[in-house]
């Protein structure tokens, strides 16, 4: 999937190197279930766990711009029977941030799910903590539905709290306008 600012291709082991360079600001891992790797092997290891996952498929953001790996993305939580699946387990470098490509790339995320696959729901998790992911998953057309109380455990050990939001087909229509006008 491409757009003007972002390309999404099946992330493969060829990217660990640039999700190392790319996650190289400890910023970025604050909210995320694994830990900053700080070598080659520790972001194979990442890339391995996404692709072993059968619950998930993981995408790599390309920069169209620079040409650079910028961060990943992923549908998970997929059930084909019921049309529903999440998006989720999303970062981005430093250097990307506050630029369109996130938005581009959940545009192209939510058209797949909505026009190709049929999705009547597509839905998000955050930690309960981690505003600015609540705040960018509101600009998107999302509705908070609620918190999940202990619903995961953090890298560090400690309990976490989640926000669950979500978008129906119903809703995608005008969430697909909103958003073409902020791509421009």
């Amino acid at each position: 999937m491409s757009g003007s600012h972002v390309r999404l291709e099946p992330l493969t082991m060829d990217h660990a190197a640039g999700l190392l360079e790319a996650g190289a600001d400890p910023g970025i891992w604050a909210w995320l279930s694994s830990r900053q790797p700080v070598e080659l092997g520790e972001a194979e290891a990442i890339v391995k766990a996404a692709l072993t996952d059968p619950d998930r498929r993981a995408w790599a953001q390309i920069d169209l711009a620079s040409g650079r790996f910028a961060g990943t993305t992923s549908y998970y939580q997929i059930v084909a029977k019921h049309r529903i699946l999440s998006i989720g387990h999303t970062w981005i470098g430093a250097g990307f941030q506050r630029t369109a490509l996130n938005t581009e790339a959940k545009f192209l995320l939510l058209r797949n799910a909505f026009e190709s696959w049929g999705a009547q729901r597509v839905a998000w998790e955050t930690d309960a903590r981690n505003l600015r992911s609540q705040r960018a998953i509101e600009r998107l057309g999302a509705l908070r539905e609620g918190l999940l109380r202990a619903h995961r455990i953090r890298p560090d050990g400690t309990s976490r709290d989640t926000v669950l939001y979500s978008m129906t087909d119903a809703e995608w229509p005008g969430a697909r306008a909103r958003l073409l006008a902020r791509l421009g």
